[in-house]
């Protein structure tokens, strides 16, 4: 099966990173039950994108399905994937792409293509891996890894809303313009909860669905070490 032959249509666009795969850094982004358009369907949902190094391999995860119990499963309607771009330096044109394509079947086989390589099979029980191992892959039911101070964040929202804000007061990325003192506020209120104790994670107790992918860091930098990753989920029009 060919990605040139598929017929698909983007049910979801995640959010998109900016790393640096040289070095061993984190980086992610959040999104929990943000899009209209997946509100109906979970398994589209896409959670959360992070990226990491691991030696010589960059590892890609991906959670969808927010509020996952253990019926949850992946769709085999839907195409799961970690777009990659690599490029020289921060701000220059990206040189290679590379798309990390992933499917399940009804009984929740996974394929992942990335270039030439390619890796099938029950990833939740065992990792499964390409022929030569440079990409293996676990799929399967996880505890959400990302920490959310809900009640915080919500103070967050009523701290700005009260500062006053007009449009003149929005950069051109549209971030407001504070001052050093709601700055502060918010900073502070985003560690704690509204009565001054610590920050709880609203996502201590939920679980979801992730797919993890190691890939030799190689694959994915063929333009440079700089590499930008983000993810979506296709539906089968």
């Amino acid at each position: 099966m060919k990605k040139s032959v598929l017929k698909w249509l983007a049910a979801l666009g995640g959010a998109c990173l900016g790393v640096a795969i040289a070095h061993p850094r984190l980086a992610r982004s959040a999104d929990h039950l943000d899009a209209p358009a997946t509100q109906a369907d979970h398994t589209a949902d896409i959670n959360d994108v992070y990226t990491w190094m691991d030696q010589g391999n960059a590892i890609f995860a991906m959670t969808v399905f927010p509020a996952a119990d253990t019926s949850a499963k992946f769709s085999d309607a839907i195409q799961y994937v970690f777009h990659t771009n690599s490029m020289s330096a921060y701000g220059a044109a990206t040189s290679s792409s590379l798309d990390i394509i992933c499917t399940f079947d009804t009984v929740q086989k996974i394929s992942c293509w990335a270039g030439d390589e390619y890796a099938t099979g029950n990833a939740s029980a065992q990792i499964v891996q390409s022929k030569d191992t440079k990409m293996k892959i676990y799929a399967g039911l996880r505890k959400d890894p990302f920490f959310f101070n809900l009640e915080g964040f919500k103070d967050v929202t009523y701290i700005v809303a009260d500062a006053g804000l007009t449009p003149t007061d929005f950069n051109d990325a549209g971030c407001p313009q504070l001052s050093a003192g709601t700055a502060g506020a918010l900073r502070q209120q985003l560690n704690q909860q509204t009565d001054g104790g610590a920050a709880v994670d609203f996502f201590k107790d939920l679980k979801t669905l992730a797919i993890v992918i190691s890939i030799e860091k190689s694959l994915v930098t063929k333009g440079g070490p700089i590499v930008s990753v983000w993810g979506s989920t296709n539906k089968k029009s």
